[in-house]
């Protein structure tokens, strides 16, 4: 088995090979304007400290999301893209889920990523492999009782510390976390999601109303 698993679902653009038992390469860059640009140099990059081609890869891991609409697709589309020319699965794991892996808290916690618009995606763990709610997109002071005295990971803690006070790492999503995680369900044949965009709200960008259609004559 050779995964190779990305997610562009948050700030960070991130790439990692995992043979199975190990994680074999890993590249993280923090830029949330530089999704498309940084991702295919981070897969070489992977590969090339691996040692490997990218027909090695037997199997690909992609972050769903939630995440916003135009980098959370870029991820999505390479590996869909990967998918088709290689002629190997893709599978789809909850981006909060791969942050949550990599807290490695066996306590109850809080995800809680930058949602813009001044809101959290989040979701509540049992543990660092356990999540307990659906992911889902709301200002903090709406959800200050739901994790009142819990420990949050994620960037949204950092931007909201007045609803977040017990701040835990990781802050940026890690495919390296993504890879290990997706290893271990698919080792323990647990089904992991189809790789379709969680983006729990509209995209910015839409088609405006009631706007005037010009045709030639």
């Amino acid at each position: 088995m050779l995964l190779l698993a990305v997610d562009t679902a948050t700030p960070a653009v991130t790439v990692a090979l995992h043979d199975g038992r190990n994680v074999v390469a890993a590249s993280s860059q923090v830029d949330a304007r530089k999704h498309g640009e940084l991702l295919l140099p981070s897969v070489d990059r992977v590969l090339a400290e691996a040692g490997l081609k990218l027909d090695a890869v037997t199997d690909v891991v992609v972050g769903v999301g939630p995440g916003p609409y135009t980098g959370l697709r870029v991820g999505l589309v390479t590996a869909s893209a990967f998918g088709l020319a290689l002629g190997v699965p893709v599978h789809g794991l909850c981006t909060l889920d791969g942050l949550a892996y990599a807290s490695g808290l066996d306590e109850p916690f809080v995800v809680a990523t930058d949602a813009r618009r001044k809101e959290v995606y989040w979701a509540r763990y049992t543990d660092s492999r356990t999540r307990v709610t659906e992911p889902a997109v709301d200002r903090p002071a709406e959800i200050a009782c739901d994790v009142a005295g819990l420990p949050v990971v994620g960037a949204g803690a950092l931007l909201y510390p007045e609803v977040f006070p017990d701040a835990r790492g990781p802050e940026h999503q890690s495919a390296a976390a993504l890879a290990a995680l997706a290893a271990e369900r698919l080792a323990a044949g647990e089904p992991l999601l189809e790789p379709r965009p969680l983006y729990l709200r509209r995209p910015d960008a839409q088609v405006p109303k009631n706007y005037k259609v010009v045709t030639p004559r």
